[in-house]
């Protein structure tokens, strides 16, 4: 009897927390950031792929092509990637709800064994357009 009296109230908050995270455009955002990053540590380029917009522009210059070879670059060079985020803070544009940016100060590194043989500190800027219920990186700048 007990276990019915905890069963029900425990499901009722797991749906209202669920729902919560999958309605709230900040927590959906954050959850893109945290994603790309985890993709990008576990070497899942096709995964981080898929996270780009179609009109995805770095630098205002390089496009979604540039990404795939460069991400192919940088996991062949080095068999570990971390991405450290020293701070990061990610927004909805008050204006347009659709986008999303996010701003960060990131250390990179790559490294061969246990020992990083190569790290690089970087402040990027993001900007995620929503598009059919997900987050898309649109736009990527660096520092």
């Amino acid at each position: 009897m007990p276990t019915k009296l905890f069963a029900v109230p425990f499901l009722v908050l797991l749906t209202l927390l669920g729902g919560c995270t999958k309605s709230d455009p900040q927590a959906a955002l954050e959850a893109a950031v945290q994603q790309l990053q985890d993709n990008l540590e576990a070497k899942k380029a096709s995964t981080v792929m898929e996270q780009l917009h179609p009109q995805f522009s770095a630098q205002q210059q390089y496009d979604s092509e540039w990404a795939g070879r460069t991400m192919a670059l940088l996991f062949l060079r080095h068999k570990q990637v971390k991405v450290l985020a020293l701070s990061k803070s990610s927004n909805i544009d008050p204006t347009y709800s659709s986008k999303g940016y996010t701003e960060a100060q990131i250390a990179m590194s790559g490294a061969e064994g246990l020992i990083p043989d190569s790290a690089r500190h970087y402040s990027v800027k993001l900007e995620w357009w929503l598009e059919d219920g997900e987050w898309r990186l649109a736009k990527l700048d660096w520092e």
